[in-house]
């Protein structure tokens, strides 16, 4: 059977990769998709892990030719989901993950109406401010224009399958693994396992 795609989407700040950490820990079948990106490399992450670390001019190649999924401008930076290895760990039964903008996600419900779509929100967006001041590693003017896309990406919440409030980490990636269960427990894809019985 084919995987599913799950497409994540939220705040910078609120929290994405620490639930996503604990989703996987608890969901082996589980893979996340590595982006590729024009922005600059953050201590501690590893190109080709992480993202896969690209130059303008590749990242346009990449676009030109059709090898992306989706792809945004966050910030003054691109990102962008490469198709063919995604496609490849689907059809080998892996569920695969995205993390990816709101409008690269809209981009995702075009092309593929199957993905699910969940919206990771903050408790609020004091609780927003407070994380992002405390990662120590961005300054006043970025957070700014952050906070100011927060609220723009809020209001697309609507758009998705299913909101998660992080208001603590254990409990965003429990509600996350009742949206996988619930996902698996679908009519669609179960409906084959009934037989009849004679």
């Amino acid at each position: 059977m084919k995987g599913k795609l799950y497409v994540i989407s939220g705040p910078s700040g609120c929290g994405k990769s620490t639930v996503v950490h604990a989703v996987m820990a608890k969901y082996p079948n589980l893979r996340f998709s590595v982006s590729a990106t024009t922005r600059p490399i953050r201590p501690g992450e590893l190109d080709g892990e992480d993202y896969f670390f690209v130059t303008r001019e590749r990242f346009d190649e990449m676009l030109r030719d059709g090898e992306l999924l989706e792809h945004a401008e966050y910030v003054g930076n691109c990102y962008g989901t490469p198709e063919r290895p995604l496609q490849e760990a689907l059809d080998s039964g892996l569920d695969m993950l995205l993390d990816i903008e709101p409008q690269g996600a809209m981009q995702v419900r075009q092309k593929r109406p199957d993905a699910v779509l969940v919206f990771l929100a903050p408790p609020s967006m004091e609780a927003l401010r407070a994380r992002l001041f405390g990662r120590g590693d961005t300054s006043e003017e970025l957070i700014a224009k952050r906070l100011e896309q927060a609220r723009w990406e809020l209001q697309q919440a609507r758009n998705y399958d299913y909101i998660i409030i992080n208001d603590a980490v254990e409990n965003a990636a429990r509600e996350f693994l009742a949206v996988i269960t619930a996902e698996k427990c679908k009519t669609a894809d179960r409906i084959r396992l009934l037989k009849e019985e004679h």
